[in-house]
């Protein structure tokens, strides 16, 4: 497995990540508790050594297994978690929009130690921006933390430009965790230059489009109201049908590659900066060998070249409305 730092002074991980949301079910029918745990150990064996999750996936539930599945490699292994949703910290009861506030990060802090089984968390992320709280209180409550030893390195999940400087200026940001992909490529135009000058590297979430880049996901797929992309407009029948062109493009290349789509995304990201890591989620063991195997391809110019100039663009928004406006902020 190839091996990337996050930003300039973060910790050296696996090219590829794994994603631990879907572990909790997340996607649908939540998935056997030690089949999850035999999954993320088939990653440490493939090599990976980064692995994602946040207090709010079940709650609790991803974090308890990432923490019993990766006990035993728990020195060689990256383990990064997020704070920010009302969440109770003793019932797991979701209360209820974003809570940012210092009394809270602290109350997070140590549900998480606990569940992960850790002394300190490598990398603690705020989930989504709140503005209730200023950052200068968020960041100054995450540099206590880092203080005391409980934390190594701090990240912010969907934070726009503002929200990342002033986060920035009082503890340095490690990384950002955003959606970015070939169907989600706002990044590019504000925030990879901003990554680049403060030395803040980029974990893509849903590198793969929630499933939609494997080509697994075609014009008859339908998803019940336990899957998340139910309540996503490009998952929505007549969008998603437009956007199978894109897929259609990974395919053609991919048959040149000898790889699969979900390879050349993968490839793809890996293309755009040395110090973007993407965490792709899957509850199958076959997915993780396919994602590692992405490391192994190379695309040619004239591959990047198909790519951008593809005649297509992407219908439907990303997320619905009220979580839209938690993004970017």
């Amino acid at each position: 497995m190839h091996k990337r730092r996050l930003g300039s002074s973060g910790p050296e991980v696996s090219a590829i990540g794994l994603g631990c949301m879907s572990v909790s079910g997340a996607y649908g029918e939540t998935p056997d508790r030690q089949d999850m745990v035999r999954l993320i150990r088939t990653a440490v064996e493939r090599g990976v050594t980064f692995f994602d999750t946040a207090e709010v996936y079940g709650p609790f539930r991803s974090e308890e297994i990432v923490g019993e599945a990766l006990a035993p490699f728990r020195d060689q292994v990256v383990i990064a978690t997020k704070f920010g949703w009302n969440v109770d910290p003793g019932t797991g009861e979701v209360l209820g929009g974003l809570n940012s506030r210092p009394q809270q990060i602290r109350r997070a802090t140590e549900g998480m130690l606990k569940r992960l089984g850790t002394e300190c968390i490598d990398l603690l992320y705020q989930h989504r921006v709140d503005p209730e709280v200023p950052m200068p209180e968020v960041a100054g409550t995450v540099k206590e933390l880092i203080d005391e030893g409980k934390v190594r390195h701090f990240g912010l999940s969907e934070a726009g430009v503002r929200s990342i400087r002033e986060a920035h200026a009082v503890q340095p940001v490690t990384a950002l965790q955003s959606e970015y992909s070939l169907w989600t490529r706002d990044p590019e135009a504000e925030i990879l230059p901003l990554l680049e000058e403060l030395g803040i590297g980029l974990v893509p979430y849903s590198p793969l489009g929630k499933g939609f880049l494997t080509g697994g996901i075609g014009r008859g797929t339908r998803f019940d109201g336990s899957d998340l992309r139910a309540r996503i407009p490009r998952f929505e029948q007549q969008n998603l049908e437009a956007n199978l062109a894109l897929v259609d493009v990974l395919r053609r290349i991919a048959e040149r590659r000898n790889a699969t789509p979900a390879q050349i995304a993968l490839a793809w990201l890996l293309t755009r900066r040395p110090w973007i890591v993407p965490i792709p989620g899957t509850t199958r063991p076959a997915r993780v060998e396919e994602n590692v195997e992405a490391t192994t391809v190379t695309l040619t110019d004239d591959d990047l070249r198909e790519i951008e100039d593809a005649d297509f663009t992407v219908q439907g928004a990303r997320y619905p409305d009220d979580l839209m406006k938690l993004s970017g902020r």
